[in-house]
């Protein structure tokens, strides 16, 4: 039915049926206002009093409405109609009440952004298992398929019991909520960890420690597969120039739950900062595939710097130049070189071997 219909003159009527509760009044009121009407529409009989003897509730002296004049702010034709009108002038768009809610919101947009610029996506199953065993308070939102509910009964009671939003959706919902096809049944909206400095790091004091730096390593699905194996080996934490990059969805997902335990060290100037690990009594290690000492032959340092880069253009010369030790992995040749997370995990595994 439509709720809205022209009166003439261009006038907007608005209609509404009446409360449950308004209408035993108005059906009263109605029977009064008409004489001679009884319970079953006939006038001028009453079936309890006898044929032709007068209805109780007839009113002698008053006209019935149909005859009466019409008022001039409703049509006649509706002045019984069981439905309210309100008019409205077309050039006068109506203002909507919602109850004092504006539809503006009241956030400052430069803290939405800042908001959105601290919160990340991570989906995958052991992913998202490991975020909620290890920090369960960063999750901000989470989506969910109906097939893993299942498995993350502990997640969905902590954030009903904490007023954290949910929801059950589909694959296609989830997919746009996480934004891949690859999410494994379950995506959380996170809050980023906040990386360490190089001075922060080193106030704890180790006696064996494997920090992994990695100098314009970017490629998502590298960082997870070094996070990985670093977990895996005992690696601590692992030195980058944005730490945001390893709380990347791809990142985290491929790390399968490696990334929860190793810590993020922000750096601005890998030189720098090697050398403040240099004067803390790390050895640096840098790879090279023609020069560097054969892994056979290396006796790993409890405490190291690993330095890593792209595959492509390698180290920096001037890090290279900073190394004590250069590590060569021997092979066929065939191949320029490794792929930067395969010689990850080969050199730690050989210094977890080493050192454990």
């Amino acid at each position: 039915m439509s709720d809205s219909l022209k009166g003439k003159g261009g006038k907007v009527r608005v209609m509404y049926v009446r409360k449950d509760e308004e209408e035993a009044p108005r059906r009263s009121s109605r029977s009064d206002a008409q004489p001679g009407r009884d319970s079953g529409g006939r006038r001028g009989e009453n079936p309890r009093r006898g044929e032709g003897r007068p209805a109780r509730n007839e009113r002698p002296g008053i006209d019935d409405r149909k005859h009466s004049a019409p008022r001039r702010d409703k049509p006649a034709e509706l002045s019984d109609s069981p439905w309210k009108t309100s008019w409205q002038s077309p050039d006068k768009p109506a203002v909507p009440d919602h109850g004092g809610i504006s539809g503006q919101s009241q956030i400052d947009p430069e803290q939405l952004r800042r908001q959105r610029a601290e919160e990340t996506r991570v989906y995958g199953e052991n992913a998202c298992k490991a975020l909620f065993k290890n920090r369960p308070d960063s999750i901000v939102r989470a989506w969910f398929v109906q097939s893993v509910t299942p498995r993350f009964r502990d997640a969905l009671r902590f954030m009903a019991a904490n007023r954290k939003a949910y929801h059950v959706v589909d694959d296609e919902e989830l997919a746009k909520a996480s934004g891949t096809d690859h999410h494994g049944g379950v995506c959380f909206l996170i809050k980023k960890r906040l990386g360490l400095d190089a001075i922060g790091y080193l106030d704890k004091s180790l006696d064996k420690d494997c920090v992994l730096a990695l100098e314009d390593v970017s490629n998502p699905h590298n960082l997870g597969a070094i996070l990985r194996s670093s977990a895996h080996f005992g690696v601590n934490g692992v030195m980058v120039n944005d730490a945001a990059v390893l709380e990347s969805g791809a990142a985290v997902r491929t790390a399968e739950g490696g990334a929860e335990h190793i810590t993020a060290i922000q750096s601005d100037d890998f030189l720098n900062d090697l050398s403040r690990f240099s004067d803390a009594g790390y050895t640096i290690v840098t790879t090279s595939s023609h020069k560097g000492t054969p892994l056979a032959s290396v006796i790993m340092p409890r405490k190291m710097v690993l330095v890593l880069g792209q595959e492509r253009e390698g180290l920096s010369d001037e890090i290279q130049r900073r190394a004590d030790v250069a590590i060569s992995i021997g092979g066929t040749g065939k191949v320029e070189s490794l792929n930067v997370s395969v010689a990850a995990g080969i050199l730690l595994a050989e210094w977890w071997r080493q050192n454990q």
